[in-house]
């Protein structure tokens, strides 16, 4: 036969312990120990201390374990954490079979942002010193998550002068329509499109007024977007094609040895490459190291940045995208000339040397220019360049790329 459960009628005479039911190594007793070792109040926990008066309240740390069971079990639903506590075992062991209701868990979340970061720095910290967390190389990446502002309640320049073209076009359709419906309709058919047409011409002219306005108010948007439902997100471009929202970029700095994350932030930035430094340093800061070697993909790479950690002295390693087409068409591209910093010249693959001629500045950046007259004589110029000789731009700091 098959294996058969217990009687639902059936009555236990000694009823089994909720510790019985948690073991030794369970991860939720190390949750438990945390939380019941930190000074709350230090951390800047609200009401950590009971008030004289008034109907008791949930004590932070029962929230606080709460809030930390659900994010290693990846439930960020203030509902669902409260479902969790009333029917889930591990939970009841671990808040006493306090059941708080969802307004409680979130409310606390929204209260106690900044020390429940705190807490966060606390088990880094903790983790730095138990020997677990080595630090020696972190690997840095983010995320894009979408805000509740939907795409169309989110303004840019670019979006504003598409929709007004289009709405400009539906305007001179209605016009040219109720022209024709003027020259070839008679009586009350004729009145009744009309007027219909007059109406939606009316709509669309308000549309564009609004649109007008909202370019105006552009203007003064310091990074020339404005989103109405949530005003901190920002239109955000993504990997894939045609898949852009508008949302937060996430960044987290973590541990390539443990895989904890050591820092985190959440910005409306819409792209990385301003992001590298500013989450190096703070993973620095965190591990409390005096250096540190940090990995993140190509969209991080920005010669300022690169810069900016090597003054800081962390060592990156960030590889560099290709800006130009060139060498899918079969061209030479800037990595064929090889510099020779003794002779400060770049070796073309031709074999001639381009010589340095002068610096300019371009966008604060110091920039050295080469390049050789025996470009018009070359037999290998057509897949060099079009023009007269081939020009290579070196940033004085170019060393540490």
């Amino acid at each position: 036969g098959f294996i058969e459960g217990v009687e639902r009628g059936q009555t236990v005479l000694f009823p089994d312990r909720l510790e019985d039911w948690i073991s030794e190594d369970h991860l939720v007793r190390v949750v438990d120990l945390f939380v019941d070792e930190l000074d709350l109040p230090g951390l800047g926990f609200v009401r950590s201390a009971p008030a004289r008066t008034g109907r008791p309240g949930y004590h932070p740390a029962v929230l606080l374990k709460l809030f930390i069971y659900g994010y290693l079990n990846r439930i960020s639903s203030s509902r669902r954490l409260e479902r969790e506590a009333g029917r889930n075992v591990e939970l009841m062991w671990l808040t006493g079979r306090l059941v708080p209701d969802h307004k409680t868990i979130a409310d606390f979340r929204r209260d106690n942002g900044a020390a429940i970061r705190r807490t966060c720095a606390q088990f880094v910290e903790l983790c730095r010193r138990l020997g677990t967390l080595k630090g020696d190389c972190v690997a840095i990446d983010g995320s894009k998550f979408k805000a509740v502002n939907n795409r169309d309640r989110n303004f840019t320049k670019g979006k504003i002068a598409s929709r007004i073209a289009h709405l400009e076009a539906d305007v001179e359709r209605y016009i040219q329509e109720m022209v024709r419906v003027d020259r070839q309709e008679e009586g009350e058919v004729r009145a009744e499109k009309v007027a219909h047409l007059a109406r939606r011409y009316g709509r669309i002219r308000q549309q564009i007024q609004y649109l007008q306005a909202m370019d105006r108010a552009l203007a003064e948007a310091p990074d020339g977007q404005i989103s109405l439902t949530d005003p901190d997100a920002r239109a955000m471009a993504t990997s894939a094609k045609n898949s852009g929202m508008v949302g937060y970029n996430a960044q987290m700095a973590v541990d390539t040895e443990t895989h904890l994350i050591v820092a985190h932030d959440v910005t409306n930035q819409v792209h990385d490459r301003d992001l590298l430094a500013p989450m190096a340093q703070a993973a620095k800061d965190a591990l409390q190291r005096d250096d540190l070697h940090a990995l993140a993909d190509k969209g991080y790479f920005s010669g300022r940045e690169i810069l900016l950690c090597h003054e800081r002295g962390i060592t990156t390693t960030v590889p560099r995208p290709e800006t130009s087409g060139n060498r899918a068409k079969g061209m030479y591209v800037k990595a064929d000339f090889a510099y020779e910093p003794d002779a400060d010249v770049y070796r073309c693959p031709a074999g001639e040397a381009l010589s340095y001629r002068y610096t300019t500045e371009e966008d604060g950046l110091q920039l050295r220019r080469y390049w050789t007259g025996e470009c018009g004589n070359c037999p290998i110029k057509s897949r060099c360049t079009t023009g007269q000789e081939r020009r290579i731009t070196r940033w004085e700091h170019e060393h540490l790329i």
